[in-house]
Order: structure tokens, then sequence, then C-alpha cells
């Protein structure tokens, strides 16, 4: 019996093609480039499975020309790029990763965080370049981050993330939550365990705080779920 023919628009890791190899023809976009989209509609006809990213616009046409499509799944969290409409009116379920770079997400931003604060790129960059030559008082200071004031906007999923990392820092976390109301997004005044406060509307601080990019301005994180 044949397998069934699975269009795959980004080459996959090698682990996850075993997977999904062992179910199913799949018929892969080659380039690390977005999908070229005459390639995805001349191959779609014969599809019954899309294996889509964030980047591939897989509109109304697209699920029109995939006459036996019985599945479309995105490699992202959201899918703003499918039209789920058109799918739900053909009977095609549409699958994503809910909640699977929330830590990860936290985590870069709050590298960022860091480098930013701790100007850390400037200061290998000053290395690079041979321009450090002995230690000085006020050389690439920076800002502290530990009891720095942390502003939050949209307390999703990400946003408690980045706070449970602030909590390390013993900073304090002012949040304001989500525009949409979104899942996990707080509305008392005070959440979480470490007594993050959940405000109406950003405010500023004089305290060493996180919402803007120089010394001693306030600097913030907005978090879109």
């Amino acid at each position: 019996m044949a397998l069934p023919i699975v269009i795959v628009t980004r080459r996959l890791p090698q682990q996850a093609w075993e997977i999904l190899g062992a179910q199913a023809d799949l018929v892969c976009w080659e380039q690390d480039c977005p999908v070229d989209r005459k390639w995805l509609l001349d191959h779609l006809p014969e599809a019954e499975g899309l294996y889509c990213l964030l980047t591939d616009r897989i509109d109304r046409k697209v699920i029109q020309v995939g006459k036996r499509l019985r599945v479309i799944s995105t490699m992202a969290v959201g899918y703003d790029h499918i039209d789920v409409g058109a799918c739900t009116a053909r009977g095609i379920p549409v699958g994503h990763t809910p909640g699977i770079l929330t830590e990860t997400t936290a985590d870069l931003a709050f590298a960022l965080l860091l480098s930013a604060a701790r100007r850390i790129v400037e200061g290998v960059e000053y290395v690079r370049q041979g321009q450090w030559t002995t230690w000085s008082p006020d050389l690439l200071l920076g800002q502290d981050v530990h009891g720095a004031t942390l502003g939050i906007v949209g307390f999703g999923r990400i946003g408690q993330a980045m706070a449970r990392r602030a909590q390390g820092f013993h900073m304090d976390v002012l949040a304001v939550p989500s525009p949409k109301g979104g899942s996990g997004a707080p509305q008392s005044s005070v959440s979480l365990e470490s007594g993050t406060q959940s405000i109406a509307k950003p405010t500023m601080h004089r305290k060493g705080s996180f919402e803007g990019t120089s010394q001693g301005e306030p600097v913030g994180a907005a978090f879109h779920e």
C-alpha cells in the first residue's frame, strides 16, 4: 500500500525526517529559503498532508489546489499564515506547536537584556579592535540588572517566563496584562509567587529599571502571544 504524500516546505532535522518519513512519502522543498509558490502549487494536487513554516502563505488558493489535503501542520506556535476558515470549511485539521518556544524565547530575551545592560557586544568589539590596553574605573560600566525594575508589556506565557528569570536577579517586575487578555495573563493586582505587580498601563521609574536603552532610563520588554 502506497504511503500518503506529504509536502514539506523546508528540510527537517534528521530525526524528525526519519519519524515522518516512516509514515509518509515526503516531497520536500530543498532550498533554505521560503518555498516557491509555483513549486508548492504544482506539487499540492496529489498531497494528503502539508507540513509548512510560518514564512509560508497557506491561503485559500493553496487549500483549493490541494484537493486531497487531509491535514495541514505548521512548525510554529502561531498560525496566522494559514487560512483556518478555509481549512474548517474543508474539514482539514490544522496543527501547530503551542508553548513549544516559550522558555526558549524567554532565554533569548533575557540574554539580550543582560547583553544590553552590561554592554557585552560593545565590550567584545572593543577587545577585537585592539582598543583594550589596561583597566579603567569607568570603562564600559553598563547598568546593573540585579535589583532593577523590569517592565513587561504583554503578560502571557513568555512574559511570565521572563518574570521567573527576573526573580533570580531579585528584580521588581511590573507587568501589563496582554491586550487581548490572552491565556495566562493575570488580571489581579498581584500575580505569581514572586509578587509580580500587574498594572493597567506602563509607568516610568527613577529607580534603576528596564524600560529604555540608555543608562538610568527605564527599559521594557513587550511580548505578544
